[in-house]
């Protein structure tokens, strides 16, 4: 174990010690000649020499030793290397108040809620859902290599991000039969596009209006569906674009791909990329792209490699090119909710570094009892009222 100093510019304060010194010096006591007339005729002998010396001596060691523990813990003491084996027991939302009271009556080691900032477990349950598997990544970077781990999850279990839950330590994954999070309430996006075409291109906007509305919730409204000329400006409400002019692709019509928009282009626009991987993500019967997907900012672009005329293409002539276009422009989120049996955590040999233990709050104890005996023992009666 090792004892390092985050701030130790802060033992600066040690210079501090000088002023109990200072007060003691000079409020030592004082000693008054006193003539006595039996005295006055014999022999003036020589004056000892006078030593420095301090009264109140245990009050003045105390004082010394209070300010020395304040200048560390100023210095914000860890111990490096310290073993910590204390069990933790996390909770994720969801699990029955009955299952929650009982581990709360156990009392063994830290119990925690799965949420940010791992609350205690006498808390109030988090309402808000939670991102359990970043969570528990955290929570095992974070916690000691030695410390056991146990997470209580519900049967059905929210906050997923798709990636297997590989941890650096044995979990005791223990399921709950009964509860569930209630799903994360997502708005359902309007099926909405913005068309941008030249002259001539009149056959692929109106396949791309039949796609539209053939999306049509029953009993709803008209999806939204804009064309219009390539020099008139893009919306900023719509994040659905269809590019359908040759030539290369205007900045302004980049810049608002790279701020979240999707792009369909034609296999006449050109768009340079430096770095771009392209996928295929819509192929004919002969495996042959017809769609590819390339990343642009915080937005994605589809290359058509045929024109939109079923002439060229005819799969959109399919029943299945409506629901098609709608899964190029909406591709299937990851996974957020699964059965908690299939997504138990497998250990992984990662060596994550010990974090470090604060002496801080120990210091502090300490240096409020010394302050406690500090004032007990300078107004203590035996001292006859000296401060």
């Amino acid at each position: 174990m090792n004892l390092v100093l985050l701030l130790p510019a802060a033992l600066g304060a040690l210079l501090a010690l000088a002023i109990p010194l200072l007060i003691h010096l000079s409020r030592r006591q004082q000693y008054r000649p006193t003539v006595f007339a039996a005295l006055r005729w014999l022999r003036a002998s020589p004056k000892p020499r006078r030593r420095v010396r301090f009264d109140e001596w245990p009050l003045l060691l105390v004082r010394l030793l209070l300010l020395a523990l304040i200048a560390l813990w100023l210095a914000r003491p860890v111990l490096h290397g310290a073993p910590d084996t204390t069990p933790w027991t996390v909770v994720a939302p969801g699990v029955p108040d009955g299952q929650v009271r009982q581990l709360a009556g156990n009392g063994e080691g830290e119990l925690r809620w799965l949420a940010a900032g791992f609350p205690p477990l006498s808390q109030p349950a988090p309402a808000s859902p939670q991102p359990v598997a970043s969570l528990l990544r955290q929570l095992d970077a974070e916690l000691p290599g030695g410390a056991a781990l146990r997470v209580v999850v519900p049967e059905r279990l929210s906050g997923l991000d798709g990636g297997p839950l590989q941890l650096s330590r044995e979990v005791e994954w223990h399921v709950v039969p009964a509860g569930d999070v209630a799903p994360r309430q997502v708005e359902a996006a309007p099926r909405a596009i913005v068309v941008r075409h030249a002259e001539g291109q009149e056959e692929a906007v109106r396949v791309l209006r039949a796609a539209v509305l053939a999306l049509r919730e029953p009993g709803g409204g008209e999806p939204a569906f804009e064309a219009a000329a390539v020099d008139e400006p893009l919306p900023g409400g719509m994040r659905r674009l269809a590019w359908i002019a040759p030539g290369p692709l205007p900045d302004a019509a980049r810049r608002w791909i790279e701020d979240g928009g999707a792009a369909l282009l034609g296999p006449g626009t050109g768009l340079e990329l430096a770095d771009a991987e392209w996928r295929a993500v819509w192929r004919d019967d002969d495996g042959t792209a017809l769609v590819e997907e390339a990343a642009l900012g915080r937005g994605r672009v589809l290359r058509l490699h045929r024109p939109l005329r079923p002439a060229d293409m005819p799969q959109l002539l399919e029943p299945s090119f409506p629901h098609r276009l709608q899964a190029l422009f909406e591709p299937p989120p990851m996974p957020t909710r699964a059965f908690a049996q299939d997504v138990a955590p497998v250990r992984i040999d990662v060596a994550w570094p010990a974090a470090p233990r604060a002496l801080q709050p120990w210091l502090a104890v300490l240096v409020a009892l010394l302050a406690l005996l500090e004032r007990w023992l300078a107004t203590s009666p035996r001292r006859g009222g000296r401060a």
